[in-house]
């Protein structure tokens, strides 16, 4: 027996509420922080395939953020681009394979950036080193 399409169509229109809610994909807060040398400006310029998030210029201790969910797919990825002074390096600042932070703050330092998770199940740094 073949379920009804109406059948088909309730279960999709549930998937899509429950993952709009949250229910199946958690909400991303993403920060990214200047942590160059005092007096050292960081540009930025992040992007995902479907959105592009613009140039932001920080100060030293400035934050950008950005508040998403990723795909229920798993395939979520922001890359951005970092430049400060005659220094440019791309990163992958959020890869749903790499990244399980629902609060992810990154500092951006001269050797890379080092995601600081403040969990409670724990309170570490992990720093990533640019290629």
């Amino acid at each position: 027996m073949n379920p009804s399409p109406i059948n088909w169509l309730l279960s999709l229109m549930l998937l899509f509420v429950a993952s709009e809610a949250g229910i199946l994909v958690h909400k991303v807060d993403l920060l990214i922080y200047n942590d160059l040398q005092n007096g050292t400006f960081l540009t930025i310029h992040c992007k995902s395939k479907q959105d592009d998030l613009g140039v932001h210029l920080l100060a030293y201790r400035d934050y950008f953020e950005v508040k998403f969910r990723p795909n229920m797919f798993g395939t979520t990825l922001f890359y951005c681009s970092m430049q400060w002074d005659a220094t440019r390096h791309w990163f992958d600042i959020y890869t749903s394979e790499r990244d399980t932070c629902t609060y992810c703050s990154w500092n951006v330092r001269p050797d890379g950036p080092c995601l600081m998770e403040s969990d409670k199940s724990k309170n570490s740094t992990t720093c990533y080193h640019w290629n």
